[in-house]
């Protein structure tokens, strides 16, 4: 840590440190969704299917706005967007406790929120943060970048649970909206790092939509596009659905919660971890082991019973494999088109994540109605795994012939 420190210029630790403080926020709310499930269904009568599709457009609209709020931020600054997504997320959290329809639901909890999640966390912080540190450095700082957001989830669902339990869920939403402001000033000091790194300005001007046609005509990126689906599938799911899942079988709601923080406080190791791996080793050999491994826990967790110990080894596992994968994803589209217009793109891959975060979501609200249990839906999430690894498999790991001309490789 301190070698890949000493590599960093000072200018650039109160951008590291604002930035991954943000994400920590931004990921932490957005992971303890799932806590307001069952308190949703008993107050308004509503099943778990309604509740789920909610959720599932929230993870649709995070990925649309991704896109729009990465281009933004490429040729406008990220504070601008950033201070526009934290009121949409703050009013998404705050409107969410008074709904009484289920449209008032998919529009708060849904598009409201999902919104404000684009606008706040990777999409437009890890191009931040690659902007701001050396080609050699890069693989590292998304590493850290990717382990802040895990770190938030750790960190903020217990708080939001232990605020449940003594102020009520109602209360809590409204305390953690307020609080969202503050990402507002932790946008500051990454304005200088938006648009044209020092490295993209040597190379020949590029628009948005040459860099889009340049993107869709390489089969490498849609590949990675496509595989990021299954990362989104597996974490949504999860994270929307394992509080209720665990009630279900008789555990106490606190169970679910620091499920969902242990799953992010071994995700601040296997993000780090992923990042250094990625500067090592081919990013597509990163991804298709960390694929493998999912489908490998997700069988364990299915097939032995289920106690506090399994539940917390699983939670574990996928921990240290949870958002382990957006290292290598990020880092391969900064190596196969540069920074430059890498919040669009890394904007259109995480379209195809929140996509599976949709299915996911939906998947297994509208599951547990028609059959009772998740049971289907936990097994199509090994079969996916087994996709994946497919998917990336033929991945290539280079720079268009764009990059390669112009730099003279």
């Amino acid at each position: 840590m301190s070698k890949a420190l000493s590599k960093i210029p000072p200018s650039s630790y109160f951008l590291i440190v604002s930035a991954c403080i943000l994400v920590l926020l931004s990921f932490g709310y957005r992971a303890g969704f799932g806590l307001y499930v069952k308190p949703l269904s008993e107050a308004n009568g509503w099943g778990r299917d309604i509740i789920g599709l909610s959720l599932a457009i929230q993870n649709l609209s995070w990925g649309i706005i991704a896109v729009f709020a990465g281009a933004l931020a490429d040729r406008f600054g990220n504070i601008k967007v950033i201070a526009g997504a934290t009121l949409l997320y703050a009013l998404g959290m705050g409107i969410m406790p008074h709904v009484t329809e289920p449209w008032m639901l998919h529009g708060s909890a849904g598009m409201l929120v999902g919104a404000g999640v684009a606008g706040t966390s990777f999409g437009i912080i890890l191009p931040a943060l690659a902007r701001a540190v050396s080609e050699d450095r890069r693989q590292w700082i998304l590493g850290v970048g990717t382990a802040a957001g895990s770190m938030g989830q750790f960190l903020v669902v217990p708080v939001a649970q232990g605020l449940i339990d003594s102020v009520g869920w109602v209360n809590t939403l409204h305390i953690l909206a307020l609080s969202a402001f503050a990402m507002i000033l932790l946008a500051m000091p990454l304005a200088p790092y938006a648009g044209e790194s020092a490295a993209d300005k040597k190379l020949p001007k590029q628009n948005m939509k040459e860099a889009f046609r340049e993107a869709f005509a390489h089969k490498s990126y849609v590949l990675l596009l496509m595989g990021f689906f299954v990362c989104g599938f597996h974490v949504a799911f999860i994270t929307a659905h394992l509080p209720a899942y665990l009630s279900d079988l008789g555990f106490d709601s606190k169970v679910g919660a620091w499920s969902i923080a242990i799953i992010g406080l071994c995700n601040v190791f296997g993000a780090y971890m992923a990042g250094v791996l990625s500067s090592k080793y081919e990013r597509r050999w990163v991804l298709v082991t960390i694929y493998l491994l999912r489908g490998v826990a997700i069988t364990a967790f299915v097939l032995l019973p289920v106690t506090m110990i399994s539940v917390f080894v699983f939670c574990g596992a996928m921990g240290f494999l949870w958002l382990a994968t957006v290292p290598p994803t990020s880092g391969l589209v900064a190596v196969m088109f540069g920074t430059r217009y890498m919040s669009m793109l890394y904007g259109f891959v995480f379209l195809g994540h929140q996509l599976g975060s949709f299915s996911g979501v939906w998947l297994g609200g509208w599951t547990y109605e028609q059959t009772g249990n998740y049971d289907l839906v936990w097994w199509i999430g090994v079969g996916l795994s087994l996709v994946a690894a497919v998917l990336h498999w033929p991945i290539e790991e280079k720079p268009v012939a764009r990059l390669v001309t112009q730099k003279g490789i």
